[in-house]
């Protein structure tokens, strides 16, 4: 049966300029020229020429807009930085283009700078202000999982110059770890208003997936038997209410935050890479195929996102205004973490109403395109390909040069990710 949805893609794709090889490539292009700044880090949106209002050391030592500084422009570089080297990575592997390999050694820079300007051990700063050293005090886990993916996979898919790069990277993967555990799997901040934000130890899909992947990587990396044994002992474990073993948490796969009324693809995707790295180290055939199922039904809750390119107007021309400081009149001092977050969600409002034109950007161009990369990390090849028509039509449906967000890179992930499964 064919649904308006689908007869819309199919319009859509007529229509579309670009094959799906050009588009990959202009997104590869913009992203590069308008928003990876002069520290090696992604930026979340900059103005169509490249505007872009940084944050001063006063703003983030006065935790404007928030201490979690949602909102500012340079927000989430280790989250960005790590997500996106599955792209580059990939991109390596089949072409094995110098050009490339450089591009992911930058944000292989990225990552180091922001994971070592910090006075706290373990703290993954999101992004650095004017002084180029300044930053919030408050990290996540969301940014801590792209940051030790990120890494992991250049390791692992060989990208290293030589051994003494490779050595360096892991020794900087397992001291991040080894101050996880210390902290009893909770993510450090740099200070005040709260110690922590994130805890990879808690009981439900946003971080049984984390705390294994992290675990088995220790393994791969170290070669010491008591991180397989901790890993094995984790999964099974029973946990939370329902009293169920992480390993059913990660076989039922990627679910959104509940009561939010919104699709979340690109924070959840954060969980399915951590399967997919599972499922490329696990040997083990029972474990292995858990992993691939939740992989499945991660792919086919994110399937259904792809449809949502319909309600992007290309040429829509509702306003965007760059300066977050619109926010600042929600601030008040924080003591909490809850504190922080009630400040930082008041901002928000009112830069959404400020810039209609992002929250657009955010619900039909940030979603589906998260969402096509997660049908990718499927390794169920005869159902990504089943959805490779949509997949095609949501990295066609766009003029890259004409949006302000940047989170259209992971059609860069879907595309390679779909060649790496010729």
């Amino acid at each position: 049966m064919i649904t308006r949805s689908l007869i819309f893609l199919f319009t859509v794709g007529l229509l579309a300029a670009a094959t799906p090889e050009q588009a990959v490539e202009a997104a590869h292009r913009e992203l590069w020229n308008r928003f990876v700044d002069e520290h090696n880090l992604i930026l979340d949106y900059v103005g169509l020429k490249g505007e872009i209002v940084r944050p001063t050391p006063e703003d983030c030592r006065d935790m404007k807009p928030s201490a979690l500084s949602w909102g500012v422009p340079n927000e989430d570089g280790p989250m960005f930085n790590g997500l996106y080297l599955d792209a580059l990575c990939s991109r390596w592997l089949i072409t094995r283009d110098d050009d490339i390999r450089a591009k992911a050694r930058r944000m292989i820079y990225g990552l180091i700078k922001v994971s070592t300007i910090g006075k706290t051990p373990g703290f993954i700063a999101r992004g650095l202000a004017t002084d180029g050293k300044t930053t919030y005090p408050m990290g996540s886990n969301d940014q801590t999982t792209p940051w030790l993916y990120g890494i992991w996979r250049y390791v692992t898919d060989g990208l290293p110059k030589d051994d003494a790069e490779r050595q360096d990277l892991v020794q900087r993967f397992i001291e991040q770890v080894k101050v996880l555990e210390s902290n009893a799997w909770k993510v450090p901040t740099d200070g005040p208003p709260s110690k922590y934000r994130g805890d990879f130890a808690k009981p439900t899909w946003e971080a049984v997936p984390r705390l294994l992947f992290i675990m088995k990587a220790m393994h791969a990396f170290t070669g010491d038997a008591s991180w397989q044994q901790r890993y094995l002992a984790a999964a099974h474990e029973k946990v939370g209410k329902g009293q169920r073993e992480r390993l059913e948490i990660c076989r039922i796969g990627m679910v959104f935050d509940p009561g939010q009324g919104e699709r979340h693809s690109w924070t959840g995707s954060e969980c399915v890479i951590c399967l997919r790295g599972l499922w490329e180290m696990e040997t083990d055939l029972t474990l292995k195929n858990v992993y691939a199922e939740g992989l499945r039904h991660s792919a086919e809750v994110a399937a259904q996102s792809l449809p949502l390119i319909e309600k992007f107007d290309v040429n829509g021309t509702e306003p965007f205004n760059v300066d977050w400081r619109v926010m600042n009149a929600a601030w008040k001092p924080q003591h909490s973490e809850a504190e922080a977050v009630a400040v930082a969600l008041a901002g928000l409002k009112l830069q959404h109403a400020a810039s209609p034109r992002m929250t657009i950007e955010k619900d039909y161009l940030r979603e589906p395109c998260f969402a096509a990369w997660v049908v990718t990390l499927c390794p169920d090849r005869k159902f990504v390909m089943s959805n490779r028509p949509a997949i095609e039509m949501v990295i066609t449906h766009y003029d890259f040069s004409r949006v302000y967000l940047s989170q259209f890179f992971p059609v860069e992930s879907a595309w390679w990710r779909m060649r790496l499964m010729k």
